[in-house]
């Protein structure tokens, strides 16, 4: 291939297919047209999301039944044990098994109807989850109406064991079935086939965001730009070939059985594309996404409020005071005030370490910049020798970190100790401290240096709107291996989007990163 991708598929010919509108339909896309190594690409690209998902989607169904069917059997077995001749004298058994039918049912139903087994949601965390969730508490909200209206005693087990055991479990099993379909998608199966549509940088920056996520639902097959404007080859992880002009998106969905169209941007500057699209795809069964133009904006933070036809786009701004932060503190309290109880034996383990290793102090004291731009003392366990300050002089010239940050993956001054602490994160327990008296937060942007605020652009500063945090997306996504701008565009898109159960997440995820450090150094 060339270095350039060029829009070049033949022009080809349009009958009707529709009484609103005439729609292009071409003869299959020309592959042959195209370089060999295109040609392997389209080829070689994973089975349809139709099939794939009908497979995943029936092992869900069997263990969502299996997990409901035990989790009422257990009310069954509370209330009964296993004695059938006790089962006989107790005149409600029958009422039991009817109730227990009726939780099983509208829980699967309720399942089903919250769409938890969507293609659109498989593996992708949180959403799913929350599906889960949602359906069961429903579940149950109205089972609640219902026994109350017809005066049900017997139901209380199921809302004691059922839910709680049941709801535990649905949500293990599909975090287990969402490690399995990450571990296939990252070897290029279980993903949608899409193309991607739009002018050429909007096409660029798409492609380039779904290869950063590991976790990506898609995998780009195709592209479709305007005629005349080009694509450097190299611009993706492999090479994704221009397989349509912008017309004949749908014929190129119907050749290559591609399961979306993601379009970027407004394409070819025409208000009306999208829904001429829409027309188009009809009948193909392939999704219709709109990758929003709004960076860095979380979707709790968007809503459609259509106004006589008229999509309006609502963006809520960030609030930086209010209930939200007074919860998030007590959250902070809590779990931090616990975390220095039970690591007490661990933090008496590493200060031995720490005095036999080398001289000098158990904690290292540092100024850091908090909230609103007040200094305070942030502690951590002494990873270096005590002159460690004055001899970054010398450093500095080796430096191998990003933007203002100064980092050496091989820093003479890191005791032997310290390379462990460091690599799995012991050193930062302190700062639990830190949380506990309000300094820090469990979870925020990492704590800069003065030296470092000093040297931030105007926008950077929004960094300090909160609290900076112990662990952070900055520590779950690569740590020291991001670059100075990586590393503040996640911390700016923490500090505007930020929530509970985000932070909840981050939490989770960095005792991962704890297990299997990245970037600690």
């Amino acid at each position: 291939m060339t270095s350039e991708i060029r829009s070049g598929i033949p022009t080809l010919g349009t009958h009707a297919v529709s009484p609103r509108r005439q729609i292009r339909h071409t003869s299959p896309v020309d592959t042959h047209s195209m370089p060999a190594n295109s040609r392997a690409v389209i080829a070689q690209a994973p089975h349809s999301a139709n099939s794939w998902g009908r497979h995943f989607r029936r092992n869900l169904v069997l263990t969502d039944t299996a997990i409901v069917v035990l989790a009422t059997a257990a009310c069954l077995l509370g209330r009964f044990g296993l004695s059938a001749a006790e089962v006989d004298v107790i005149g409600v058994s029958v009422q039991y098994v009817t109730v227990a039918t009726l939780v099983g049912i509208l829980w699967l139903v309720m399942l089903a109807g919250y769409r938890t087994r969507s293609v659109r949601v498989l593996g992708m965390g949180f959403a799913e989850y929350k599906g889960v969730v949602n359906a069961s508490v429903l579940t149950f909200g109205i089972l609640g109406i219902l026994f109350l209206v017809f005066q049900v005693q017997i139901a209380r087990g199921f809302f004691i064991v059922a839910l709680p055991v049941g709801l535990g479990a649905l949500l293990l099993d599909r975090w287990l079935w969402r490690r399995w379909l990450n571990h296939k998608r990252l070897a290029g199966h279980y993903l949608s086939r899409a193309i991607v549509v739009g002018d050429a940088d909007d096409v660029k920056y798409v492609v380039s965001q779904v290869d950063k996520k590991s976790g990506a639902a898609y995998r780009i097959v195709g592209l479709s730009i305007p005629e005349g404007q080009h694509l450097n080859a190299t611009f993706a992880k492999s090479v994704v070939p221009v397989i349509s002009r912008l017309e004949d998106v749908a014929d190129a969905v119907r050749a290559i059985g591609a399961d979306a169209v993601i379009v970027a941007g407004k394409p070819g500057g025409s208000s009306n594309f999208i829904r001429d699209l829409g027309w188009e795809l009809e009948g193909t069964g392939a999704e219709l996404v709109v990758a929003a133009s709004l960076t860095n904006v979380a979707g709790p933070r968007i809503h459609f409020r259509p106004v006589e036809g008229l999509p309006l786009m609502h963006v809520e701004l960030p609030q930086f005071e209010g209930g939200k932060h007074l919860l998030k503190r007590v959250v902070d309290v809590a779990l931090s005030g616990l975390a220095l109880l039970v690591l007490t034996p661990v933090f008496a383990i590493v200060a031995v370490a720490i005095r036999r290793g080398s001289s000098g102090p158990v904690l290292f004291r540092q100024e850091r910049v908090g909230r609103n731009g007040q200094t305070f003392s942030m502690l951590k366990f002494r990873s270096m020798v005590q002159t460690a300050e004055t001899d970054l002089a010398a450093l500095k010239e080796n430096n191998e970190g990003s933007g203002l940050l100064f980092k050496m993956k091989n820093d003479p001054r890191v005791t032997e100790v310290g390379q462990v602490l460091r690599k799995f994160s012991l050193d930062e327990l302190p700062q639990f401290w830190n949380v506990f008296v309000g300094h820090m937060s469990l979870v925020g942007p990492r704590p800069p240096l003065e030296s470092e605020v000093q040297g931030y652009e105007r926008h950077v500063h929004r960094r300090l709107y909160i609290k900076p945090g112990l662990t952070g997306m900055w520590q779950v996504n690569g740590r020291s291996d991001l670059s100075w701008e990586e590393s503040v565009r996640l911390d700016l898109y923490y500090v505007e989007n930020w929530s509970l159960t985000g932070d909840l997440i981050i939490l989770w995820r960095t005792f991962r990163v704890l297990a299997h450090p990245v970037g600690a150094y």
